[in-house]
Order: C-alpha cells, then sequence, then structure tokens
C-alpha cells in the first residue's frame, strides 16, 4: 500500500498526522518495531563512505609489501613443495 498514491498536496501534508495515528494504535513492541524501521531509513540515507581497496585497509597499520616480499613468501611456501608426483 503506497500512502503517497492518489493524496493530493493538501492531503500529502497530513502524512505524518496519519502515521502517528497509526502508529497509536499498534501494541508497544510494534511501536518500537516502527522506531527501529524509522531509523534504518535515516541511517541508510546517509552518504554510505566508499569501500578501501586491500592497500587502504592496511594504510593505517604503515604496512608496505613489496613485489619482492610477495616473491619470497612464495618462495618460502612452495620451496620444500615435491615437484614430482609421480
Amino acid at each position: 500500500m503506497e500512502i503517497g498514491v492518489g493524496l493530493g498536496v493538501e492531503s500529502a501534508m497530513k502524512i505524518p498526522e496519519l502515521v502517528l495515528e497509526k502508529l497509536r494504535e499498534l501494541p508497544p513492541d510494534k511501536q518500537r518495531a516502527v522506531l527501529e524501521f524509522v531509523e534504518s531509513l535515516r541511517e541508510n540515507g546517509a552518504p554510505a563512505k566508499p569501500l578501501k581497496g586491500f592497500e587502504g585497509l592496511l594504510e593505517e597499520y604503515n604496512v608496505q609489501i613489496t613485489a619482492e616480499d610477495i616473491a619470497e613468501a612464495r618462495r618460502e611456501m612452495w620451496g620444500n613443495f615435491p615437484r614430482d608426483i609421480s
């Protein structure tokens, strides 16, 4: 059910009153659920923080990983791996 559909400008100004009227008819647990929903709507309307890439996640720890570090880790991990599996 869409409240705004079919309402004129005069009626649209009554939406807060209509919501409040409907809210008062609900039991306390349902009122709490409505409050939580409204708060989530407000939070979801806030601009989201951009996601960081892998390097961005590490920047606060001042970690510097070079290509040589990665190559050394590969050599250490795969150094004792059997080459002939026959």
